[in-house]
């Protein structure tokens, strides 16, 4: 334990570097982040003094890991709220709907086609059907289409998403963490599981006016402690009920978006998001061994293919237009801490070892990938459009009419 605090100061060195190059780049950190954890770790080279295997230090990186991944669910609840959804109109609903049910279908055949177990095949769904909101949101602003009429649609499907994944991760957590030895004790542990996130709901909305009163604290210090001790407790609670203790800290944060201080507490997470995050994404690199991501080479490209196809499919059973699905899909196709996490959650339940390798290949495309064709898909649109003639040239419609 000697080396414990320089390993994890030459980590952080590590994820200084790759933030740097990243923001030099104008690019997403997660794919920077994760090549690094890889290119690191237990196959690294020891060069004098710096042993970038950590091994000394690799379990408490871990531990920092899981710190970010409760401060990225706790913020993405902060961003959530029922009333938003409502407020979004119909045409969410149907386009969220619509998305999610393609991109599930898809991945779930894919699972099964590729002769995955069932609750593997539940695990590769999930991957393939939730986008990264932080990736997605990072472009969009990057790109100044903040102000675009489709960008309200993308976030709407994007929060769609949000709740979508919640009741999935409860319910994974349920089958997989629950003691889910028979048909019954599973029921039991997802209807827990359901009933445990219904709990958040009720709160979020009908004490609201208590929390009001309980988080009226002028202090910064002592608020920032009442809010930290809220989100720890919550999420170590709901893991001792077999509930993921992410869930436990989207939840939680979904009741204090409820709240007059929820943009207080928002501006005071942020840094902590994004530092635990980045060390979420390094640590999740960490447990990648390079040399087994060629075994799930074609398993990831075939998700990628199935991924790009199904956006545009949802867009157009939407009843988008072509130009409308193409924009929309290539802005949305984007796959990052959403997709790990349920792959950890995989993990941790004891599914094949092949689920790590297959998302962090995944994602690391999709998360390259993503960025890339939004920023040019008013080209790709024109070039597929002449491809497949999805409209037709202005000139031939004047010769017609005249």
């Amino acid at each position: 334990m000697d080396h414990l605090i320089f390993e994890v100061g030459t980590a952080l060195i590590l994820v200084a570097i790759a933030a740097l190059l990243a923001n030099k780049l104008n690019f997403s950190i997660i794919p920077f982040l994760i090549v690094l954890g890889m290119i690191v770790g237990p196959h690294a080279p020891t060069i004098g003094i710096l042993d970038f295997k950590f091994i000394e230090s690799a379990e408490f990186i871990s531990f920092l890991g899981r710190i970010g991944v409760l401060f990225l669910l706790f913020y993405l609840g902060l961003e959530f709220s029922i009333g938003k959804l409502i407020r979004s109109g119909k045409s969410i609903v149907t386009s969220g709907t619509i998305y999610l049910s393609i991109n599930f279908t898809g991945g779930l055949l894919y699972g099964f086609i590729a002769g995955f177990p069932l609750y593997e095949v539940l695990i590769i769904a999930g991957i393939i059907t939730i986008s990264s909101s932080a990736i997605v949101a990072k472009v969009l602003v990057d790109l100044r289409r903040t102000g675009n009429t489709e960008t309200e649609l993308i976030l709407g499907i994007i929060m769609f998403e949000d709740i979508f994944l919640a009741v999935y991760l409860s319910v994974l957590s349920g089958l997989l963490l629950g003691d889910g030895t028979t048909l019954m004790s599973s029921v039991t542990s997802i209807l827990i599981a359901l009933g445990y996130m219904l709990l958040f709901f009720i709160i979020a909305r009908k004490a609201t006016p208590l929390l009001n009163k309980m988080l009226k604290i002028a202090s910064d210090e002592v608020f920032i402690i009442v809010v930290f001790a809220a989100l720890f407790f919550v999420a170590g609670f709901s893991e001792t009920i077999h509930v993921a203790e992410a869930i436990g800290a989207l939840l939680l944060g979904l009741v204090f978006s409820e709240t007059d201080q929820g943009e207080r507490i928002e501006h005071l997470v942020v840094p902590f998001r994004d530092f635990f995050g980045a060390i979420f994404f390094f640590s999740f690199g960490l447990s990648i061994d390079p040399t087994m991501l060629l075994d799930a080479v074609w398993l990831a490209l075939g998700a990628v293919v199935i991924t790009i196809v199904g956006n545009y499919v949802a867009g157009r059973k939407a009843g988008l237009s072509h130009k409308a699905s193409s924009n929309i899909g290539l802005t949305i196709v984007s796959r990052g801490e959403f997709s790990i996490i349920v792959a950890n959650l995989g993990i941790a339940g004891g599914l094949m070892d092949i689920l790590s390798p297959f998302s962090a290949l995944y994602v690391l495309i999709l998360a390259i990938l993503g960025p890339l064709m939004t920023k040019e898909s008013k080209r790709i649109y024109n070039v597929m459009n002449k491809i497949f003639k999805w409209t037709e040239p202005k000139e031939k419609k004047t010769k017609k009419n005249a």
